[in-house]
């Protein structure tokens, strides 16, 4: 049995408010996330717009606040002009990004609505690699004016009375990414003059809108941070957040890499703030612009041969190729071809959830959180049918209980080092000592009376004997308490299955003096939750 580990959450220390967009999700059309599992004329629940109604509603029922759309590499040539209309006049377009068709059957409108319907509000992403100015007024004037011009009438005539009041624009995505249409690696300058002209015209079209600048797309850029530094000090005056990407990997059988992945996150985080910082200082500004951490992932993958020596020119030779045998994709909705992941459901879901932990650890500088999959963690689809993966009962309940204030939370519990490693060239992690098997964050949903704390033991083998001291919450006692793991870790819930890795409730423990006691499974997500007053279990 390994020794007791100790989390303690005290209310004279907390983190930053907890913001509603913080657990979000991502949509972009790449194989069938939208050709197939979105939209389906042919599917036996499509409505009359073809969206597949028993993915829309098992969205719905999540509550989960915000979609960041259409993309994503694919928007950086996307001309959303050709998408909107009569189906009939509109224009199929190449997308360079991922060698696919765009027959634009889902369109501007199309994908604002489809938010709609699902109860998501949508986080717009425009096209700055190969679009224009010009093209962004029009966007923002299309989508959001009253009426009395050309771009809101056509809406109008389009089929949709009122602006859709879209509050939140991307200005461009991974626009320092050489693999970007359009992009700016080599001119963060202009890139940020850009950015600063586009949020300056756009906002003055509806001054209601705030504008995300893209950072760099990953920590392990060459130029991150001055690309960011440069890029912020041109436009910091005019933008509210800073967009960030991470994906964070790990190689097969890595779960203490897998699992301690977060850490490299709260690295991520701490460095863009810092870039954030310098540059208000800079300005002498008291504005405060926040962190749009609006794609992120982690995973299992193989490692890959690694070219030494080459430097720089690592990223150019990885994304500078020109394959003569590639050809164009054409996806059809009723003919998915399902994308099948290694692994089962639990290691994915406790992945994820470690990451989501980073961010609400964060929450002062974090204020919209997007995961790639995100959609699919709370509804997972095939072809016909649409059930509940592990992530998606993870995703609940930080929907559900991740609400108020983030609190500083602090951990006392074994640890294990993590070797540096490199999945590829360009993504090389450095080591980590002292990790803790126990990772935990909590949320002071003061209004409600209740303090929830979450935790994961990273340990694949020991079951920890776990104290959470809450003594300062006077009058607060334990509500509920669950978990969630399996013995199997190629288990996967399915259709008519999805309780297969499901949370279970336990009465394991005891309470006396603010201090709780239970233990924690191997590989587990755990939430514990205490409410002030009668409603708490004494």
């Amino acid at each position: 049995m390994a020794k007791n580990a100790k989390i303690t959450v005290h209310p004279q220390f907390t983190t930053g408010e907890i913001s509603k967009r913080l657990f979000s999700t991502f949509l972009e059309p790449i194989g069938t996330m939208v050709n197939g599992t979105m939209f389906n004329p042919k599917h036996p629940t499509a409505d009359e717009q073809g969206f597949r109604t028993d993915f829309i509603n098992a969205l719905k029922e999540t509550g989960v606040p915000a979609v960041r759309l259409p993309g994503g590499n694919f928007v950086s040539a996307w001309q959303w002009k050709d998408s909107i209309g009569p189906m009939a006049e509109r224009k199929a377009h190449l997308d360079p990004a991922w060698h696919q068709y765009i027959p634009n059957d889902v369109g501007h409108d199309e994908y604002l609505q489809w938010a709609e319907k699902t109860g998501m509000e949508s986080l717009y992403t425009m096209n700055l690699g190969t679009g224009t100015i010009q093209d962004a007024m029009d966007l923002v004037e299309y989508t959001n004016h009253e009426g009395g011009t050309y771009w809101s009438d056509l809406r109008k005539k389009y089929g949709h009375e009122k602006p859709y009041g879209v509050k939140t624009w991307y200005l461009g995505n991974e626009m320092d990414g050489p693999w970007q249409l359009g992009s700016w690696d080599k001119n963060p300058e202009g890139y940020g003059a850009l950015a600063l002209e586009t949020s300056k015209a756009v906002k003055w079209i509806d001054e209601t809108i705030e504008t995300a600048v893209c950072g760099s797309s990953a920590p392990f850029m060459d130029h991150f941070p001055a690309w960011d530094e440069t890029v912020l000090d041109k436009c910091y005056d005019v933008v509210d957040y800073v967009s960030v990407h991470h994906y964070h990997s790990a190689a097969p059988g890595d779960i203490k890499g897998l699992l301690g992945g977060s850490l490299y996150y709260e690295d991520h985080i701490k460095n863009v703030s810092a870039v954030i910082d310098y540059v208000a200082s800079k300005h002498r500004s008291p504005k405060q612009v926040n962190i749009s951490f609006d794609e992120y992932g982690s995973m299992i993958r193989p490692l890959a041969p690694l070219h030494p020596g080459y430097g720089p020119y690592n990223m150019a030779r990885s994304h500078y190729q020109f394959n003569p045998e590639r050809t164009y994709i054409r996806h059809d909705p009723d003919h998915m071809q399902e994308r099948v992941f290694p692994g089962g459901d639990l290691l994915n879901a406790l992945s994820m959830a470690s990451v989501q932990l980073a961010l609400l650890r964060h929450a002062d500088r974090v204020k919209i959180g997007c995961m790639t999959g995100g959609l699919a963690a709370l509804a997972a689809s095939n072809h016909d049918h649409v059930w509940k993966a592990a992530s998606h009962y993870v995703f609940m309940d930080l929907l559900k209980y991740a609400k108020g204030t983030s609190m500083e939370t602090k951990v006392d519990s074994e640890t294990y080092d993590m070797p540096g490693y490199a999945i590829d060239d360009n993504s090389q992690y450095t080591g980590k000592e002292g990790v803790n098997y126990i990772d935990a964050a909590s949320a002071w949903d003061e209004e409600n009376g209740r303090i929830t704390i979450f935790a994961i033991n990273r340990n694949e083998e020991e079951e920890y004997p776990l104290t959470l001291d809450v003594k300062g919450f006077e009058g607060y006692a334990p509500a509920s308490v669950w978990y969630m793991t399996s013995k199997d870790l190629d288990l996967k819930n399915s259709y008519g299955n999805d309780a297969l890795i499901s949370p279970e409730k336990t009465e394991d423990y005891t309470f006396a003096d603010g201090e709780l006691s239970m233990h924690v499974k191997p590989l587990s997500w755990n939430v514990i939750v205490f409410e002030n007053g009668p409603r708490g279990r004494g």
